[in-house]
């Protein structure tokens, strides 16, 4: 016997060299090696990687270019079922074995031998000292999967055969097809066992009814009968939740939160199937192996197996539901959620800055790792530097409690703050409401958020444990994915980016959704965090940024935009369903329009006939005439491009033909928080809601200016 480092490619040519010198010619090549560190493909690094194709595929080569000169009968090659169909935490030696798989077909391709037996998982039997190395060699979790350990003296056979065959490639191991077809069906069908038809799925599909096969069906299923509605929800949904303790190995049922994904539980595949046995016997029902991933809660899940037990319609997916709806009922706001620079947490909040003419305008965070004293160090004109050192932030923005969402805090630490603060943004317009955020699970709320990227995946400091989470925590369409899975809705789920109108035009497509019956509740807003500094640096660029950070809109004075972060969300529904349930009405959203400017002066520059035209659909859209409307929240950025040729299309719409002694007030809240780009439009909103429900607007003119107030739908001017 002779020893060497297969990953070695001279230490194996010297082991060649030496068989050839000392015995019979080399006839048969078996290559056997490995080496398994058992890790998730995403878990996986280089040098886990670098360990599984040392052993298996430099081996593997080294052997196939050093004897392909030589006659031989037979190039065997070891590899394994993790090639075939994937191995959970075995990752880099599944890819390791392919490559085993496709080396042999390579070979036989150049007229060379080779055989590739990817096998199952062999039993090698005792130790010394008499102990079942089975338990070592297999873990109980595989054969609750449906793999049984391979015997020696049968696996040996059937390589003889596979050798006498001369197989290229094929796969040997002993499998309970039933058991493991569930499993690996469990989350959806798969093709590749379609053709054993040992393996093919024979479950029924789930009937209205339920068959009772047990006492414990029969008795549940009495049990039932002679409860209350709510009675029966609360004892199937106990039911789930003490079986799915006991599959996850949890003493207490309090360990399965109700309304908490079974994912998020800790559920895969294997234990989703042993779930669903256990449900199925206890209830006598044939639920499919796939029903804890469409039922992904104890709750929802109760729901399902309630419908069947009594006989009722299966569930069908709520959100494929369209309600029908009167062209006629108007869509209405009937809750405020908001976070905007200078501490504002509330719409009470920002209406007592905005009734005080505060200023949220403030120095650089120094929470966010950016070096101030450099970007401030730069000339105007020069690279990497800011002209002002001033804008608007959100107070504690990276402040988030994971563990109120049921989020972990890997998961939250990669989350772009975005996703973070529309949530919380999103909880707290619900309440606003006065609607249970928890209540809303499974219901047609839709969501519409405006949003872009805010480059927060690129900020150094992520570990590997969080890395993994990275993609869905900071991808834009998940900004309102992450709201709807966290709650639950059913109805649309859009993110929006049209830059500064992001979150207007997603208020517009949230009630073209509720008026079309898409949804019967809807969520819109916005959402902007800045973290880094770069919009700074190209604004400065481009000498669009003011030099002390404040946007004074529509004024004389006006000399750039003052960036700034937040968030807003607003709650619609229609006014008929407000009325039902009891919700306060807030305001009317009449009417809105959509549109762009299409072959302008440049890219980026404003087109005055384009915004009279949006304008002009608007009203239209509302049934009003321009003399209809009294006050107007302009964008207002304190451009000097900008400003004028808004101010113009403005005068060219709403300012013909006005009634005597009715001017139009015009104003934006940028000049007290800043530009909060795609959560610009929801400030604005959000401010005018708040001005009807306070009867009052501030001067949106010039600090001489006295208050407004509104006597019933007419304005007054007062200066």
């Amino acid at each position: 016997m002779a020893c060497c480092d297969v990953t070695d490619r001279d230490a194996v040519a010297g082991l060649l060299a030496r068989i050839d010198r000392t015995g019979p010619a080399l006839s048969t090549v078996i290559h056997g090696a490995m080496a398994v560190d058992l890790l998730t493909l995403e878990d996986t690094g280089v040098d886990q990687l670098a360990l599984a194709m040392g052993a298996k595929v430099a081996g593997a080569t080294h052997l196939d270019e050093l004897t392909v000169g030589l006659d031989l009968d037979a190039f065997v090659l070891f590899s394994s079922i993790a090639s075939i169909w994937g191995v959970s935490e075995h990752g880099a030696y599944a890819a390791a074995n392919a490559h085993l798989d496709a080396l042999a077909e390579n070979r036989r391709a150049r007229g060379l031998p080779a055989t590739s037996v990817a096998w199952g998982v062999w039993d090698t039997g005792q130790d010394s000292d008499g102990a079942d190395r089975a338990q070592s060699v297999i873990p109980e979790r595989l054969r609750r999967q449906g793999l049984r350990l391979l015997n020696p003296e049968r696996a040996l056979t059937a390589l003889g055969q596979v050798l006498a065959d001369d197989e290229t490639a094929l796969s040997l191991a002993d499998v309970d097809w039933p058991r493991f077809s569930a499993v690996f069906n469990a989350m959806r069908s798969w093709p590749l066992l379609d053709g054993i038809p040992e393996a093919r799925q024979t479950e029924p599909a789930p009937s209205g009814g339920a068959v009772v096969t047990s006492g414990e069906a029969a008795e549940l299923l009495g049990r039932l009968v002679g409860a209350t509605p709510g009675q029966r929800e609360r004892m199937v949904t106990d039911l789930v939740r003490a079986h799915a303790a006991a599959v996850l190995g949890h003493t207490s049922v309090d360990s399965v939160e109700t309304g908490r994904a079974f994912r998020d539980l800790g559920f895969d595949s294997l234990t989703a199937v042993e779930l669903r046995g256990r449900l199925n016997r206890a209830t006598g029902l044939q639920l499919p192996s796939t029903v804890v991933f469409d039922y992904p809660s104890s709750q929802v899940l109760a729901q399902q197996i309630l419908t069947q037990l009594l006989g009722s319609r299966q569930l069908e997916p709520t959100g494929s539901w369209v309600t029908p709806v009167s062209g006629t009922d108007p869509v209405v706001v009937v809750g405020l959620g908001c976070r905007f620079p200078g501490g504002v947490d509330s719409p009470e909040a920002l209406w007592r800055m905005l009734a005080t003419g505060g200023d949220a305008i403030g120095g650089f965070p120094a929470d966010r790792g950016w070096d101030i004293a450099a970007l401030l160090a730069a000339a105007p004109g020069q690279t990497l530097g800011s002209i002002t050192g001033e804008g608007g932030f959100v107070s504690g923005a990276a402040d988030f409690d994971p563990a109120f969402f049921r989020i972990s805090p890997r998961e939250a630490l990669a989350m772009d703050p975005q996703q973070r603060l529309l949530l919380e943004t999103s909880w707290e317009a619900l309440e606003h409401a006065g609607l249970d955020p928890v209540s809303l699970r499974g219901s047609l709320t839709g969501v519409f958020a405006g949003a872009a990227s805010s480059g927060y995946s690129e900020q150094p400091g992520f570990d590997e444990e969080s890395a993994g989470h990275l993609i869905t925590g900071n991808v834009t369409s998940v900004i309102s994915g992450r709201i709807s899975y966290t709650l639950g809705l059913e109805g649309p789920a859009v993110t929006v980016d049209t830059a500064c109108s992001s979150s207007l035009v997603s208020l517009h497509l949230a009630a073209q959704a509720l008026r079309a019956g898409e949804c019967d509740l809807a969520l819109a807003g916005g959402v902007m965090i800045i973290t880094n500094p770069g919009e700074f640096i190209g604004f400065s660029q481009q000498g669009a940024l003011a030099a002390d950070g404040r946007c004074k809109a529509f004024s004389a004075e006006a000399d750039g935009m003052g960036l700034a972060e937040g968030a807003g969300m607003i709650v619609l529904e229609r006014l008929s369903d407000a009325r039902r349930n009891g919700h306060t009405v807030l305001a009317v959203v009449a009417g809105s329009a959509v549109n762009q400017d299409g072959a302008s002066n440049g890219l980026s520059a404003p087109n005055g006939p384009s915004q009279q035209r949006v304008i002009r659909a608007a009203l239209a859209s509302a049934g009003l005439e321009p003399g209809d409307v009294d006050a107007v929240e302009g964008h207002g950025t304190g451009t000097r491009l900008g400003d004028p040729i808004e101010a113009q299309a403005i005068l060219a719409t709403y300012g013909q033909n006005r009634p005597e002694g009715r001017p139009l007030l015009l104003g934006s809240v940028k000049s007290n928080i800043g530009h909060t780009q795609q959560a610009a439009g929801a400030a604005g909103f959000i401010k005018m809601v708040l001005a009807l429900q306070h009867g009052l607007l501030r001067p949106p003119c010039t600090p001489m200016c006295r208050p407004r107030r509104w006597t019933g739908t007419r304005a007054r001017c007062d200066c």
